[in-house]
């Protein structure tokens, strides 16, 4: 069942292209089944701090049951732009445009239909593309990201800390700026990735604390990553010291934004489409009983779950894999197989 993940660089399985979406160059990869033929396309989405290549254990998996794959760099990641705001909208970085540009892309690579799955920020994204667009999102899964509807009252994220959910704090952190003061050239991107993918000092130091943030002191002392290492993380390096950190960051910017262009959805809270949602059981921030509530307005909701931190794409890749695929063959989107 395992696969060979995608290679950062020359894996014929893929190819590395652009598109202008919207007025701004997105990079994505792209892959096709070795027969060249494709009944539907599968779009992935990334979350923070990732890229695409952060499916590069799914990407495999869905090429060869059939699928055509497209996942794009989002905003202010890796090869795809990123506006500086001022002097351009923070709404740029929102799940309103976010979408709007996966709608573009579809259009680009003339797909009418997708099959959309994100992870993080980009499990948020899937939900809203699957409001705004549901004549282009047929089906929808999401890897730790629960459902949240929206609403018509704001919260802010302050609000949300103090009440419940605390293991949000560090995102007020990444909104700061202070982030950026001790993650600003290559040296430092490369130990804060080590660190937020899970590796620790000598003395079990972390980098990345839910309540807290990016411990700055601690990114000296972190060693090595068992998730993100060799050339993928020199990969990673090389991607967001193109920008640096700062926008990727702009995400965690626009919570009001991505509420006022919520407004339009009030009466739309009930994702109608075919979804898969896989629960990351040791998720510190996504936490299990986040998830509760999404049965009532998922009317076709299937769950899944795997024993993994936040990082269940490269952590536990099988299993998640294993899910995906059942899922699939359960909605008939492939025949079933009994292994790869």
């Amino acid at each position: 069942m395992s696969v060979q993940p995608i290679r950062p660089t020359g894996d014929e399985r893929i190819q590395h292209k652009t598109a202008v979406l919207n007025g701004y160059t997105y990079h994505y990869l792209y892959a096709v089944p070795n027969s060249g033929k494709w009944t539907n396309t599968v779009f992935l989405i990334h979350g923070w701090p990732d890229l695409s290549l952060g499916w590069r254990y799914q990407i495999p998996l869905l090429v060869n049951l059939g699928f055509r794959v497209v996942a794009p760099d989002m905003m202010g990641y890796g090869g795809t732009d990123a506006p500086r705001v001022p002097p351009n909208p923070v709404s740029l970085y929102g799940l309103k445009r976010a979408s709007d540009d996966i709608a573009a892309l579809a259009k680009e690579v003339g797909a009418p239909r997708i099959i959309l799955g994100g992870h993080d920020w980009g499990g948020f994204v899937v939900w809203r593309a699957a409001q705004w667009y549901p004549q282009l999102v047929s089906h929808v899964f999401s890897v730790c990201t629960p459902y949240t509807a929206p609403h018509k009252e704001y919260l802010s994220t302050e609000q949300l800390v103090k009440g419940p959910l605390p293991q949000f704090a560090y995102q007020l952190h990444l909104a700061s700026g202070e982030v950026e003061k001790s993650v600003n050239d290559e040296r430092s991107i490369r130990q804060f990735l080590k660190g937020v993918y899970g590796a620790k000092g000598p003395n079990k130091e972390l980098v990345f604390d839910p309540e807290k943030g990016i411990i700055a002191e601690n990114l000296p002392k972190v060693v090595e990553s068992r998730i993100l290492n060799g050339e993928v993380l020199e990969y990673y390096v090389k991607q967001y010291s193109r920008h640096g950190i700062h926008p990727t960051l702009n995400w965690y910017r626009q919570r009001r934004t991505n509420w006022e262009e919520d407004q339009a959805l009030l009466d739309k809270k009930t994702i109608q489409q075919p979804v898969l949602f896989i629960q990351a059981t040791y998720d510190s921030v996504l936490k299990p009983e986040m998830s509760k509530s999404m049965d009532a307005l998922i009317p076709k909701l299937t769950r899944g779950e795997v024993a993994a931190t936040h990082w269940a794409l490269t952590q536990k890749p099988d299993d998640v894999n294993t899910l995906i695929r059942q899922w699939l063959e359960k909605e008939g989107l492939v025949k079933a197989k009994s292994a790869l």
